[in-house]
């Protein structure tokens, strides 16, 4: 039985990332989230969660912002918490293609998908060698490997994350510490589904199995590599994307 942990999802209260915090708070662990600051809905969001069975902690930060993601694990570590597992979930896009691409939304994209990893686990990753016990896991997208019209920020950031996961996974293994990605394909998340239906029809045909994926199958797959049974498997790239795209 994996022993009770404390983790910590970044973009928690996103599509996945809430069904990843749902997910783990199932395990039996302590989940904190985090969410932009001066996110109107967080009262109505952990209500709703609370009445559901789900109690979380929200912590708000910035995390494309050094020095507000260092101010939050300040603020988590006075709170009594010291988190073991790490979900590097939030980020965004700014499609567009790259002849009429603004410095702003290539750097916005950035910032948020891939200097997010450094500005979150930095603060964190401390307290996880000094217990001898660490998981990380970092979201990247199929898009990473495969490209995508209009996306050449979103991709590019998505790809560096994996190069992240690999170096860091090999600085911390002897510690007990894994570091993984996770890169989903579409999935069926209100950001998605809310796409035209022939755009939607497009996207399925694109899809060996003929669906999107769940965010419960994605949950589940972190759910394992989090757990002490994952263990012996760091440095990895798992994709789960139905087929789309096989390498």
């Amino acid at each position: 039985m994996t022993q009770q942990r404390t983790a910590l999802i970044t973009g928690g209260m996103g599509g996945l990332g809430t069904t990843i915090a749902r997910l783990l708070h199932n395990e039996g662990h302590t989940v904190l989230v985090t969410h932009t600051p001066n996110h109107q809905h967080v009262d109505t969001w952990l209500a709703q969660q609370k009445s559901e069975g789900y109690t979380f902690t929200a912590y708000a930060t910035d995390v494309a912002d050094d020095t507000l993601c260092q101010a939050m694990a300040d603020k988590l570590h006075a709170d009594g918490h010291h988190v073991d597992i790490l979900i590097n979930n939030a980020g965004i896009t700014r499609d567009g293609t790259f002849r009429k691409m603004s410095k702003l939304n290539w750097d916005a994209v950035l910032r948020t998908n891939l200097d997010s990893l450094y500005n979150m686990t930095k603060p964190l990753i401390d307290s996880m060698l000094e217990r001898g016990w660490g998981r990380i896991v970092n979201i990247s997208s199929v898009n990473a490997s495969k490209g995508q019209f209009g996306q050449t920020n979103y991709s590019a950031s998505k790809a560096g994350i994996h190069g992240f996961t690999k170096s860091l996974a090999q600085e911390v293994a002897r510690k007990g510490i894994t570091v993984n990605t996770v890169s989903p394909g579409y999935l069926a998340t209100e950001m998605v589904t809310s796409v035209p239906e022939n755009v939607m029809e497009q996207i399925v045909a694109g899809i060996p199995v003929g669906r999107l994926g769940k965010p419960e199958e994605v949950a589940a797959l972190i759910a394992f590599i989090v757990s002490d049974a994952g263990a012996f498997m760091t440095g990895s790239n798992v994709a789960i994307n139905g087929g789309q795209h096989m390498y």
